[in-house]
């Protein structure tokens, strides 16, 4: 039984009053929500919160989901609109933290990045993770969320075009658009070493 099989008969069950078939699906995907929840939000406790609340939203939205697309692209919509919205209100809030993109350990980056073969290797990678990490944060959300759906999260193009409900072909225009911009920061730090 394939995958989106076995989570549409899930669905099923919890529809019937099955509340341990939805138990079952939170193990499943919460890890994967919990990694992109944090691409939003980087306090890994908020993140935890923002997470729990996307699998009530989903629980509670549950009986509306009519499998047109699989579970977790439907779940991973709402994890998405769920972290913004955490992010709005957090603007709103007085006592908004400053977000610290400074910690390596919440980055999960390609090794070709990462020569540590000396100080000015080290140097240059660090300014290159942190320049392609302010890049993708200053991106627009729809070219954010479309290059992180893709490159991190390896979904296909048909896939992000329904999580993200628009076409495939702005689908690539955004994924070749954020590639763009990466391109020219990179390119931009190479030229001046």
């Amino acid at each position: 039984m394939g995958n989106r099989a076995s989570d549409q008969l899930l669905v099923e069950r919890v529809k019937a009053g099955d509340k341990h078939a939805f138990d079952l699906l939170v193990l499943k995907y919460q890890h994967r929500i919990i990694k992109l929840i944090m691409r939003y939000v980087r306090d890994p406790a908020e993140a935890l919160d923002v997470s729990q609340e996307a699998f009530i939203k989903a629980y509670r939205a549950l009986p509306n989901f009519r499998g047109d697309s699989a579970f977790y692209t439907w779940m991973y919509r709402i994890a998405i609109n769920t972290a913004k919205n955490h992010l709005v209100a957090a603007q709103r809030s007085p006592l908004n933290a400053a977000v610290d993109i400074s910690e390596p350990e919440e980055f999960e980056w390609h090794p070709s990045l990462q020569d540590r073969s000396s100080p000015e290797a080290e140097a240059l990678g660090d300014e290159l993770r942190e320049a392609v990490e302010q890049t993708l944060q200053d991106l627009p959300d729809d070219l954010r969320a479309a290059i992180t759906l893709r490159e991190l999260d390896g979904l296909t193009y048909e896939e992000i075009a329904q999580v993200m409900e628009c076409p495939v072909g702005t689908v690539r225009s955004r994924i070749f658009r954020a590639r763009e911009a990466m391109d020219k920061t990179i390119q931009h730090i190479m030229e001046e070493t």
